[in-house]
């Protein structure tokens, strides 16, 4: 996998959005800031960046969402659903944001979507993904561990296909979420935010010198897949909580959880134990979103991925693929009017062979 080299189109158009969540402060305002100083759309070291406070109305309440977790409003069937006047605001607001930034899936979709988050989980900076083979988001997340050594970065994996993807980022052709923690909901701190502020723009470092040209060498980084999710105990009768996370587990993301580790102290007092057999990495332990969704924790698996060396298309192998896709798309148009005139000619022909039939009958 290192030593070949892979020629991507450049990353001209990107997408740079906060208050996705409107208690999740950093990204509010960092975005806020971008827009008091510069033009919701900037032309920047020839990237084409777009701002977008994502959720209006739930920063104006500072609440997560209004109706609905919008960021669960990005998959195919949400966004090609219908809309009423009694349709949630954030299931509007969705579709969009899918028309601003995509279509998603398509070929005018914006080609990078950096969506930026918090938590009250103690994560450091993560990026979060649905491919384990985008090369350009795994760059970025290598580029950012180098230059951000004073801070964890971990790359977390969540392996669905696109059009079951239902966050803000899977809109674009490459996307993640900057998720960086711990910071309290409806709060701002300032470490936090610089860490969120320095992160942003080693990224759009990264895209400058990517679409200058500038070869990035393969190499081996760390991934973490997400295998499940854990709820926390519960009442059978009231469905109530019986438990918090315990003591040894709290804070300790990305620290390898193995069997009869504790897990959760209940209210008694009693210790309960991971009871799985394969050793795991827990993140987003004890995120106070996570609690009106039944999930105390999740868990991963830490794998290495190859990821190959990089460069941008040079201008004449540019004008070459768009040339291979247009004479790609003029023999798709071919082939579906020769199938067509192919229907029309088989239905003419069936037409005069019931008058034909009708004759000798």
């Amino acid at each position: 996998m290192e030593g070949r080299e892979v020629v991507l189109p450049t990353v001209s158009r990107v997408a740079l959005c906060g208050g996705t969540h409107g208690n999740e402060l950093s990204g509010v305002y960092l975005v806020r800031e971008r827009l008091k100083r510069k033009r919701k759309v900037e032309e920047e070291d020839h990237i084409s960046l777009v701002t977008v406070m994502s959720n209006p109305r739930a920063v104006q309440q500072c609440q997560r969402y209004t109706e609905t977790d919008l960021n669960r409003c990005f998959t195919h069937a949400t966004l090609s659903g219908p809309v009423t006047d009694k349709t949630p605001y954030e299931i509007v607001r969705s579709q969009e944001l899918n028309t601003l930034l995509g279509p998603k899936g398509s070929p005018e979709a914006m080609d990078l979507v950096c969506d930026l988050h918090n938590t009250t989980a103690n994560m450091g900076l993560c990026l979060i993904a649905y491919s384990d083979c985008d090369w350009i988001s795994l760059h970025i997340y290598r580029y950012l561990q180098r230059q951000m050594s004073d801070i964890p970065v971990r790359f977390i994996h969540f392996d669905l296909p696109l059009n079951e993807a239902y966050s803000l980022d899977s809109v674009g052709k490459h996307g993640f979420a900057i998720e960086i923690g711990p910071q309290a909901h409806g709060v701002v701190r300032s470490n936090i935010l610089s860490t969120m502020q320095e992160g942003v723009q080693h990224m759009l470092e990264w895209v400058h010198l990517f679409n200058s040209g500038t070869q990035f060498e393969g190499g081996k980084v760390d991934v973490y897949t997400m295998v499940k999710n854990v709820d926390y105990p519960r009442d059978f009768e009231t469905c109530g909580i019986t438990a918090a996370i315990h003591p040894q587990l709290q804070d300790r993301d990305f620290c390898l959880l193995r069997p009869n580790d504790p897990v959760f102290q209940t209210f008694s007092g009693e210790t309960l134990k991971y009871k799985g057999t394969e050793p795991l990495y827990p993140f987003f332990i004890n995120e106070c979103a996570y609690y009106e969704k039944g999930i105390a924790l999740s868990l991963a698996r830490q794998r290495s991925v190859g990821i190959p060396s990089i460069r941008s298309e040079r201008e004449g192998e540019q004008r070459k693929r768009k040339s291979s896709a247009e004479e790609m798309e003029e023999e798709e148009e071919i082939k579906g009017e020769m199938e067509e005139e192919g229907c029309q000619k088989l239905m003419e022909y069936g037409e005069e062979s019931d008058s034909l039939n009708g004759q000798y009958n």
